[in-house]
Protein backbone atom coordinates (compact mmCIF):
# COMPACT_ATOMS: atom_id res chain seq x y z
CA UNK A 1 0.00 0.00 0.00
CA UNK A 2 2.45 2.40 0.81
CA UNK A 3 4.33 2.07 -2.82
CA UNK A 4 1.26 2.33 -4.59
CA UNK A 5 1.14 5.66 -2.19
CA UNK A 6 4.26 7.54 -2.88
CA UNK A 7 3.30 8.71 -6.84
CA UNK A 8 0.10 9.88 -5.45
CA UNK A 9 1.87 12.16 -2.76
CA UNK A 10 4.57 13.47 -5.01
CA UNK A 11 1.49 14.67 -7.82
CA UNK A 12 -0.07 16.43 -5.50
CA UNK A 13 3.20 17.97 -3.67
CA UNK A 14 3.71 19.13 -6.77
CA UNK A 15 0.51 20.58 -7.87
CA UNK A 16 0.64 22.86 -4.64
CA UNK A 17 3.71 24.04 -4.36
CA UNK A 18 2.99 27.08 -5.56
CA UNK A 19 -0.47 27.27 -4.27
CA UNK A 20 -1.26 30.59 -1.78
CA UNK A 21 -3.65 27.86 -0.29
CA UNK A 22 -4.82 24.49 -0.63
CA UNK A 23 -7.86 25.35 -3.51
CA UNK A 24 -5.09 27.16 -5.76
CA UNK A 25 -2.31 26.40 -7.66
CA UNK A 26 -0.27 27.88 -10.93
CA UNK A 27 1.12 25.95 -14.19
CA UNK A 28 3.90 27.55 -16.30
CA UNK A 29 3.88 26.88 -19.74
CA UNK A 30 7.21 27.79 -22.00
CA UNK A 31 7.14 28.68 -25.85
CA UNK A 32 10.06 29.44 -27.57
CA UNK A 33 10.54 30.79 -30.71
CA UNK A 34 11.73 27.72 -32.36
CA UNK A 35 8.55 26.36 -31.43
CA UNK A 36 6.63 28.56 -33.23
CA UNK A 37 9.41 28.49 -36.12
CA UNK A 38 8.40 24.46 -36.09
CA UNK A 39 4.91 25.39 -36.18
CA UNK A 40 4.95 28.00 -39.43
CA UNK A 41 7.25 25.43 -41.14
CA UNK A 42 4.83 22.47 -40.90
CA UNK A 43 1.64 24.87 -41.68
CA UNK A 44 3.54 25.76 -45.58
CA UNK A 45 4.42 22.18 -45.74
CA UNK A 46 1.93 20.50 -44.88
CA UNK A 47 -0.80 22.45 -46.74
CA UNK A 48 -1.89 25.29 -49.21
CA UNK A 49 -0.27 28.95 -47.70
CA UNK A 50 -3.10 30.32 -45.88
CA UNK A 51 -5.08 32.77 -48.37
CA UNK A 52 -8.09 35.24 -47.84
CA UNK A 53 -9.88 37.83 -50.05
CA UNK A 54 -9.47 41.46 -50.22
CA UNK A 55 -11.82 42.31 -52.42
CA UNK A 56 -14.71 42.90 -49.72
CA UNK A 57 -11.77 45.37 -48.25
CA UNK A 58 -12.21 47.65 -51.14
CA UNK A 59 -15.63 48.84 -50.12
CA UNK A 60 -14.46 49.30 -46.10
CA UNK A 61 -11.50 51.16 -47.72
CA UNK A 62 -14.13 53.56 -49.65
CA UNK A 63 -16.13 54.07 -46.54
CA UNK A 64 -13.89 56.36 -45.16
CA UNK A 65 -13.75 58.90 -47.81
CA UNK A 66 -16.61 61.54 -46.59
CA UNK A 67 -19.29 62.12 -48.78
CA UNK A 68 -18.22 65.89 -49.56
CA UNK A 69 -15.27 64.57 -50.84
CA UNK A 70 -16.67 62.30 -53.53
CA UNK A 71 -17.13 63.59 -57.22
CA UNK A 72 -19.65 61.58 -59.34
CA UNK A 73 -18.48 61.63 -62.93
CA UNK A 74 -20.13 59.68 -65.83
CA UNK A 75 -17.68 58.20 -68.64
CA UNK A 76 -18.84 55.67 -71.02
CA UNK A 77 -16.04 54.15 -73.38
CA UNK A 78 -16.72 51.51 -75.69
CA UNK A 79 -16.35 47.44 -75.10
CA UNK A 80 -13.22 47.02 -76.33
CA UNK A 81 -11.43 50.19 -74.95
CA UNK A 82 -10.97 47.29 -72.15
CA UNK A 83 -9.29 44.17 -71.97
CA UNK A 84 -11.15 41.16 -72.25
CA UNK A 85 -9.98 38.66 -69.81
CA UNK A 86 -12.60 36.25 -67.40
CA UNK A 87 -13.85 37.20 -63.91
CA UNK A 88 -10.88 34.96 -62.60
CA UNK A 89 -8.32 35.56 -63.95
CA UNK A 90 -7.24 38.18 -61.32
CA UNK A 91 -7.73 36.59 -57.97
CA UNK A 92 -7.61 39.38 -55.55
CA UNK A 93 -6.13 37.96 -52.20
CA UNK A 94 -3.66 37.75 -50.23
CA UNK A 95 -1.93 34.76 -49.65
CA UNK A 96 1.07 34.66 -46.48
CA UNK A 97 4.75 33.17 -47.89
CA UNK A 98 7.24 31.52 -45.63
CA UNK A 99 9.93 34.21 -46.67
CA UNK A 100 9.83 36.79 -48.86
CA UNK A 101 13.08 39.40 -49.73
CA UNK A 102 15.10 38.31 -46.21
CA UNK A 103 11.66 38.54 -43.89
CA UNK A 104 9.83 35.16 -42.75
CA UNK A 105 6.98 34.52 -41.31
CA UNK A 106 7.47 33.75 -37.99
CA UNK A 107 6.53 35.22 -34.39
CA UNK A 108 9.61 37.14 -32.29
CA UNK A 109 9.77 38.15 -28.47
CA UNK A 110 11.37 41.40 -27.77
CA UNK A 111 11.48 43.80 -25.45
CA UNK A 112 8.80 42.49 -23.57
CA UNK A 113 6.23 42.37 -26.67
CA UNK A 114 5.00 39.77 -29.16
CA UNK A 115 6.02 40.63 -32.73
CA UNK A 116 4.70 38.67 -35.90
CA UNK A 117 6.96 39.91 -39.32
CA UNK A 118 3.75 38.45 -42.06
CA UNK A 119 5.35 37.87 -45.42
CA UNK A 120 2.70 37.60 -48.88
CA UNK A 121 1.83 37.91 -51.92
CA UNK A 122 -1.18 39.13 -53.59
CA UNK A 123 -3.28 40.62 -56.48
CA UNK A 124 -5.74 43.53 -56.93
CA UNK A 125 -7.80 45.02 -59.52
CA UNK A 126 -7.85 48.66 -60.02
CA UNK A 127 -10.25 50.48 -62.09
CA UNK A 128 -8.79 50.88 -65.86
CA UNK A 129 -5.34 49.29 -64.73
CA UNK A 130 -5.95 45.87 -64.68
CA UNK A 131 -4.40 43.31 -62.32
CA UNK A 132 -1.50 44.04 -60.15
CA UNK A 133 0.55 41.64 -58.47
CA UNK A 134 2.00 42.77 -55.37
CA UNK A 135 4.35 41.23 -52.47
CA UNK A 136 5.29 42.69 -48.85
CA UNK A 137 4.90 42.39 -45.47
CA UNK A 138 3.16 43.13 -42.44
CA UNK A 139 4.77 43.83 -39.25
CA UNK A 140 2.54 42.71 -36.45
CA UNK A 141 2.14 43.22 -32.47
CA UNK A 142 0.60 40.25 -30.55
CA UNK A 143 -1.60 40.76 -27.65
CA UNK A 144 -2.50 37.95 -25.13
CA UNK A 145 -5.85 38.36 -23.56
CA UNK A 146 -7.54 35.49 -21.29
CA UNK A 147 -11.26 34.87 -22.40
CA UNK A 148 -12.71 33.34 -18.81
CA UNK A 149 -15.90 33.05 -19.71
CA UNK A 150 -14.97 30.54 -23.25
CA UNK A 151 -11.84 29.10 -20.45
CA UNK A 152 -9.52 30.39 -23.88
CA UNK A 153 -6.45 32.36 -24.23
CA UNK A 154 -7.11 34.07 -27.48
CA UNK A 155 -4.40 36.28 -29.07
CA UNK A 156 -5.06 39.58 -31.41
CA UNK A 157 -2.71 40.69 -34.05
CA UNK A 158 -2.65 44.28 -34.92
CA UNK A 159 -0.83 45.28 -38.02
CA UNK A 160 1.57 47.94 -37.09
CA UNK A 161 3.01 48.78 -40.56
CA UNK A 162 2.96 47.19 -44.13
CA UNK A 163 5.58 47.64 -46.63
CA UNK A 164 5.11 47.06 -50.21
CA UNK A 165 6.73 45.98 -52.94
CA UNK A 166 5.73 44.82 -56.70
CA UNK A 167 2.82 47.76 -57.47
CA UNK A 168 5.10 49.46 -59.49
CA UNK A 169 3.72 52.62 -57.55
CA UNK A 170 0.18 51.70 -58.88
CA UNK A 171 -2.13 51.99 -55.98
CA UNK A 172 0.31 51.19 -53.27
CA UNK A 173 -1.63 53.39 -50.43
CA UNK A 174 -4.81 51.94 -51.06
CA UNK A 175 -3.13 48.38 -51.12
CA UNK A 176 -1.83 48.70 -47.98
CA UNK A 177 -5.08 49.71 -46.61
CA UNK A 178 -6.78 47.07 -47.54
CA UNK A 179 -3.91 44.44 -46.27
CA UNK A 180 -4.10 45.72 -42.90
CA UNK A 181 -7.94 45.69 -42.85
CA UNK A 182 -7.69 41.99 -44.31
CA UNK A 183 -5.30 40.67 -41.85
CA UNK A 184 -7.02 42.34 -38.79
CA UNK A 185 -10.58 40.97 -39.87
CA UNK A 186 -9.40 37.44 -41.03
CA UNK A 187 -6.69 36.43 -38.97
CA UNK A 188 -8.21 37.63 -35.16
CA UNK A 189 -8.77 36.08 -32.68
CA UNK A 190 -6.58 33.62 -32.23
CA UNK A 191 -6.50 30.75 -30.35
CA UNK A 192 -3.23 29.87 -28.32
CA UNK A 193 -4.63 27.56 -25.46
CA UNK A 194 -7.90 25.85 -24.66
CA UNK A 195 -7.71 25.61 -20.89
CA UNK A 196 -9.70 22.18 -20.68
CA UNK A 197 -6.47 20.75 -22.53
CA UNK A 198 -4.41 22.03 -19.73
CA UNK A 199 -6.68 21.01 -16.75
CA UNK A 200 -7.58 17.64 -15.17
CA UNK A 201 -9.74 16.19 -13.01
CA UNK A 202 -8.33 14.84 -9.28
CA UNK A 203 -10.36 11.57 -8.35
CA UNK A 204 -11.20 11.69 -4.27
CA UNK A 205 -11.85 8.19 -3.12
CA UNK A 206 -15.65 8.09 -1.53
CA UNK A 207 -15.35 11.98 -1.59
CA UNK A 208 -16.15 12.75 -5.74
CA UNK A 209 -13.77 14.53 -7.82
CA UNK A 210 -12.11 17.80 -7.56
CA UNK A 211 -12.03 20.11 -11.07
CA UNK A 212 -9.73 22.54 -11.97
CA UNK A 213 -10.87 25.69 -13.82
CA UNK A 214 -8.90 28.33 -14.47
CA UNK A 215 -9.18 31.90 -13.02
CA UNK A 216 -6.25 33.97 -14.23
CA UNK A 217 -3.19 34.43 -16.77
CA UNK A 218 -0.48 36.39 -16.88
CA UNK A 219 2.74 35.63 -18.90
CA UNK A 220 6.37 36.78 -19.00
CA UNK A 221 7.81 37.60 -21.92
CA UNK A 222 11.31 37.84 -22.24
CA UNK A 223 13.93 38.00 -25.42
CA UNK A 224 13.26 34.52 -27.68
CA UNK A 225 10.70 33.25 -25.10
CA UNK A 226 7.34 33.59 -23.76
CA UNK A 227 6.42 32.05 -20.22
CA UNK A 228 2.51 32.12 -19.95
CA UNK A 229 1.20 31.45 -15.96
CA UNK A 230 -2.09 30.27 -15.64
CA UNK A 231 -3.68 30.32 -11.97
CA UNK A 232 -6.34 27.58 -11.16
CA UNK A 233 -8.66 27.38 -8.74
CA UNK A 234 -10.23 24.06 -7.10
CA UNK A 235 -13.89 22.93 -6.79
CA UNK A 236 -15.94 19.61 -5.98
CA UNK A 237 -17.38 17.99 -8.84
Amino acid sequence: MKVRLVPSLLILALLFVSAANAQRTEISIGLSEQFFDTVVDALFQNGEPPEFSIAGSKRRVDEFIPDDQRTSISITYPSSFFPQESASACKESIRLSRELNGIRTAVRFREGKIYAPLAFRGSYNPPFVGCVDFSGWAETNIELRFDQESQRLVADAKVLNVILSGTGGVGSGLIARMVQNAIDRKINPIEVIRMDKVSFIVPIQNSGNLKMKAVGVRNEIQNGSLLIHIAYEFSRL
